[in-house]
């Protein structure tokens, strides 16, 4: 299928970079046209004016943008070059709503719309081996696996359009409890003056172990957080969380820890930090500096 990419960020790019690697990428589109020329004088792929040229030239189009608002816009965009059969496979973290409302307008074209939100970082989207979770017809979902396969390792089909948004919005609850703990516990371990480097190996032979703990823990021990998932996408992600879990008229104690602490971590930040700096705020507790 010739399939076109939308939304080149810190995730989108090394993903598009993988459909090339598969021989599936055809076009680009991105907001910022250097980023869509560069990867052209990379790959030779197509460089198209606007969403609706780019879906007039494929079979399917990927997209990777940052919120609801975004992919919206981005939809309304391609509908003039949508056609009867069209694949638009969107891979951002939404709103299920969002997703929704994304699915009417595709089919109202005669195309078809899959909701794939990915997590696994930009490791996961650079190495291809992103866990993808899937809403939407079954059959589309049949249709879009050689594309998904190309980004993902890990892909499950969890219902109708929406349910790939709502198993993100569980996956970014456990996100922000891990990072809690991790975070709190090093900084804990930091004051007891323990070996981290030693702690984090052995820990992650037991009950403790986990992927952020593995690939996290050692910034933390260096007091550096290089990007992989940025505070303000989470702090996004989490929000959804909130008007999610507020139409059971249920307050999460777990998210609104977090949005607190990604506020203050966001006041304070110079540059986009990994969602692990808040291991800094956590620290900060045990030197009484909590500015």
């Amino acid at each position: 299928m010739k399939t076109g990419f939308i939304g080149l960020g810190s995730m989108g790019l090394p993903m598009a970079r993988n459909l090339h690697r598969a021989g599936l990428l055809h076009a680009v589109w991105s907001r910022t046209p250097e980023k869509a020329l560069a990867l052209l004088t990379e790959t030779g792929c197509r460089v198209c004016a606007d969403p609706a040229e780019l879906a007039g030239e494929c079979d399917a189009i990927v997209s990777c943008v940052s919120a609801d608002a975004d992919l919206l816009e981005v939809i309304d965009a391609m509908r003039p070059g949508l056609r009867h059969g069209v694949l638009v496979i969107d891979c951002s973290t939404t709103s299920a709503e969002a997703a929704r409302t994304a699915d009417e307008r595709v089919r109202a074209a005669g195309a078809q719309f899959l909701d794939c939100p990915v997590t696994g970082g930009t490791e996961g989207a650079r190495q291809g081996t992103l866990a993808i979770l899937v809403g939407g017809d079954a059959a589309a979902f049949e249709r879009a696996r050689s594309i998904l396969a190309a980004m993902g390792r890990t892909i499950a089909h969890f219902g109708p359009v929406g349910a790939g948004q709502a198993a993100k919005a569980v996956n970014q609850i456990m996100v922000a409890g891990i990072n809690q703990a991790v975070s709190e516990a090093l900084a804990f371990a930091g004051a007891e003056h323990l070996p981290i480097d030693k702690l984090v190996e052995t820990l992650g032979q037991g009950a403790a172990a986990s992927w952020f703990l593995a690939n996290r823990g050692p910034n933390m021990l260096r007091g550096t957080y290089p990007l992989g998932f940025k505070v303000r996408l989470h702090q996004k992600d989490l929000e959804i969380c909130r008007r999610m879990a507020a139409r059971f008229g249920v307050r999460l104690p777990l998210v609104e820890m977090t949005l607190l602490h990604y506020k203050r971590l966001l006041a304070t930040a110079e540059q986009d930090e990994d969602i692990s700096s808040l291991h800094r705020l956590k620290a900060a507790m045990f030197t009484g500096d909590e500015s």
